[in-house]
């Protein structure tokens, strides 16, 4: 891709379509291509002129943007950016559009809209900057790699399958504490986060992960990703202790790290000013 970002904006709300345009145009590195008010719409416009990245709201007449999101995909995959209310209805929404290949979101606030977009216009356009740099069928080769690979319980192995490095440091591992996995993902990472866990077995090393959400969508990703994971995933309370089998993901607008107790590990969640613009972080 060269020049500059070719934005498509697809959204009922003719004050956020407004809104949104003047707010991009004021960066030089991107360009509102076109908008729609619908799916139907923004297809048609989008046969003419194919957008770099496309930012779709999730509640529209004649076809939800989740099912849009599916037919884009299935026909050219194409970096798009969730817009969504911070509500709980609209959290799992907005993560079954992560589920279906969104690479980012943008929450809209439920009153004074016009405000929060022009006052956090530099972070709406380094998401939309993010996903246009995002490799679509990079992502999707990834993920179709790790959702393929078999899973593996702990009993199916044993020492003596052990290539003879591994095996000399089994005496060191097997008198430490618990082991912990920290993931910290971005733009993006919803998608490359389930692959990874998806493929993770029942019995595995605890695992604490920073997600970049803001509040309300944490504790819905957290239990959507629970239902398709081996391992419990939960949203972290402070305190939670680090266990085999279970994934801690830091709630949004909360920070997260992990402490030791003893012979365990847990995690403290505390408030506190957003690190490089991010909470949790």
């Amino acid at each position: 891709m060269s020049g500059k970002i070719n934005i498509m904006i697809v959204d009922d709300s003719a004050v956020v379509r407004q809104v949104m345009s003047s707010v991009l145009a004021m960066d030089p590195a991107i360009n509102v291509l076109d908008v729609a008010a619908d799916p139907i719409y923004a297809m048609q416009k989008m046969n003419k002129h194919w957008p770099d990245v496309v930012l779709l709201d999730v509640e529209m007449p004649r076809m939800d943007g989740i099912t849009f999101l599916r037919k884009l995909m299935a026909v050219r995959p194409t970096p798009v950016v969730i817009c969504s209310t911070l509500t709980e209805k609209g959290a799992e929404t907005t993560l079954a559009a992560m589920s279906a290949g969104a690479v980012a979101f943008l929450t809209k606030p439920r009153s004074g809209l016009k405000q929060f977009l022009e006052e956090d216009r530099a972070e709406i356009a380094r998401v939309v900057k993010e996903a246009a740099a995002g490799d679509m069928r990079r992502l999707a080769a990834v993920n179709h790699a790790l959702r393929s690979m078999p899973r593996q319980g702990a009993a199916t192995a044993t020492a003596a399958d052990a290539p003879a490095a591994s095996r000399r440091v089994a005496p060191a591992l097997s008198v430490t504490t618990d082991r912990v996995v920290a993931i910290g993902t971005s733009t993006g990472g919803t998608q490359a986060l389930e692959a990874v866990l998806t493929a993770m077995p029942r019995v595995s090393t605890g695992i604490v992960v920073v997600q970049h959400m803001p509040e309300k969508f944490t504790a819905a990703f957290a239990a959507r990703l629970n239902t398709v994971c081996d391992a419990e995933v939960l949203e972290a309370s402070d305190g939670d202790r680090v266990l085999p089998g279970h994934v801690l993901i830091a709630p949004g607008g909360r920070h997260m790290s992990l402490r030791r107790d003893g012979a365990q590990y847990r995690v403290h969640v505390s408030d506190g000013p957003p690190v490089n613009r991010h909470r949790p972080s």
